[in-house]
């Protein structure tokens, strides 16, 4: 016989509003994939600030809800929600079809460093689907390195296309989702948390919507933090050094799992490092030939990529040596808190994910990157260790973007200085949050 009291606390109040919350999401993201490109972009930050909402009312109610079907609630909205724009053309980057014919051009066993594009020697893999579409064709080879390489390769080999590229990728989110949940249990914390990340607009349109690779960078690290949990630091050295070679941004957990003076983690990670560019050394140096190119093209050269000194320019007027003396205050400051972070005291599963946190914290508003999916590193981070200003960084990423021919968008300059104004203010609120936690703990210790 059923029981019906347990029935009943599975599908309790909590989980019924999940349920709801998730089939609005995934109304409001089919719907929103169209009405974009038709309306403008406030459709797309209005779709945002409802999608992180409702991410962020979901962790909470879930934690009143039963775990096991609150989950599966979530997990099944979170796929609902990617399938909505799984069978679309990418919208907001064209950076997928540079995937797919990387992947052609090895399986043609051509090395993807060795040319551009557009160069002659290519020409016969050309097609009326990928190559028309493909991004600075004409002057860059690429840039992505080896084990994002070999990802484009295997993916490509069950299907040269937007959708099965997609689909790949997906695969990898969803082992980082399952990594997500597991860290969750290891920090002792709901698994309904998971809806920060599953719910969370961006990788909803970043990797269902515009296929980023960066899917594959985040697996990887997340199952290298699982390891290190599980006490394997080199095993996670390697994991974390794998998935730098998708996205190099995953070297800035390395100081979290390092232990002071113990010189294997870095020599695992140096050796993977090595091992994986290897198949690609035919070029020698030209594995790394648009590196140069990318840092002008971003106005890194210039200082005019990084958003809070290119603010603080438009007030003042050029600063003479401003991106050199920004750059090197910035690597001053990351440097410093690496270092704090190797050499700290507490080693505990939360100290830890709130480490790892903070260092792409600072990284990303002192680097402050162009394009909204280099914010995708930190969204697991909305449920393994909130805080404001990871919120802020994820969400008013939107704000960035400026794809709708005759949008009626406010000025980039504008959008900009919201982005960063609200960046500022939550950092300042975490800021004094760490601060007085840390009060807390000195007034214990000493009482």
């Amino acid at each position: 016989m059923m029981d019906r009291p347990a029935t009943s606390r599975r599908w309790s109040g909590p989980t019924l509003w999940l349920a709801a919350m998730a089939a609005g999401l995934c109304v409001l993201t089919a719907a929103s994939a169209t009405l974009h490109w038709r309306l403008g972009g406030w459709i797309l930050i209005g779709a945002f600030a409802v999608g992180s909402l409702g991410a962020f009312a979901a962790v909470h109610v879930g934690k009143r809800a039963e775990q096991t079907m609150a989950l599966l609630v979530i997990l099944l909205g979170a796929a609902l929600m990617r399938l909505a724009l799984l069978f679309s053309e990418p919208s907001l980057s064209s950076d997928i079809y540079r995937y797919i014919w990387d992947g052609r051009v090895q399986a043609f066993g051509i090395n993807p460093y060795a040319h551009v594009p557009a160069a002659g020697e290519l020409a016969p893999l050309r097609d009326a689907d990928i190559w028309p579409h493909i991004n600075r064709a004409d002057y860059a080879v690429t840039i992505y390195p080896p084990v994002a390489q070999a990802v484009f390769l295997a993916v490509t080999r069950f299907g040269e296309s937007v959708v099965a590229m997609k689909l790949g990728l997906l695969l990898f989110e969803a082992m980082g989702i399952a990594a997500i949940i597991a860290l969750l249990r290891r920090l002792g914390l709901p698994g309904t948390h998971a809806a920060a990340y599953a719910w969370h607009p961006l990788p909803v349109w970043e990797i269902a919507g515009n296929g980023h690779v960066d899917a594959t960078m985040l697996a990887f690290l997340l199952l290298g933090l699982l390891a290190y949990l599980h006490g394997r630091a080199l095993a996670a050295g390697v994991l974390v050094a794998l998935g730098a070679l998708v996205k190099p941004v995953a070297l800035l957990v390395l100081p979290v799992l390092w232990r002071p003076w113990d010189w294997r983690l870095p020599l695992c990670v140096l050796v993977t490092i090595a091992l994986a560019y290897v198949p690609y050394l035919s070029v020698g140096l030209g594995v790394f030939a648009f590196v140069p190119g990318y840092w002008q093209e971003e106005g890194l050269a210039s200082g005019d990529g990084f958003k809070l000194l290119w603010l603080a320019q438009l007030a003042t007027g050029p600063l003479r040596h401003g991106a050199v003396v920004y750059l090197a205050a910035s690597a001053l400051a990351l440097g410093a808190l690496a270092l704090a972070v190797g050499f700290r005291a507490d080693r505990s599963a939360r100290a830890s994910m709130r480490a790892a946190n903070w260092l792409l914290i600072a990284f990303l508003v002192l680097m402050s990157p162009n394009y909204p999916w280099y914010f995708l590193v930190l969204t697991p981070f909305l449920a393994l260790s909130p805080s404001a200003t990871a919120w802020v960084l994820t969400s008013a990423s939107v704000l960035f973007y400026d794809v709708v021919p005759g949008d009626v968008l406010a000025a980039y300059e504008v959008r900009i200085a919201v982005f960063t104004l609200a960046v500022l203010v939550a950092l300042a609120h975490d800021l004094r949050e760490e601060w007085r936690k840390s009060g807390s703990v000195a007034l214990g210790e000493t009482s």
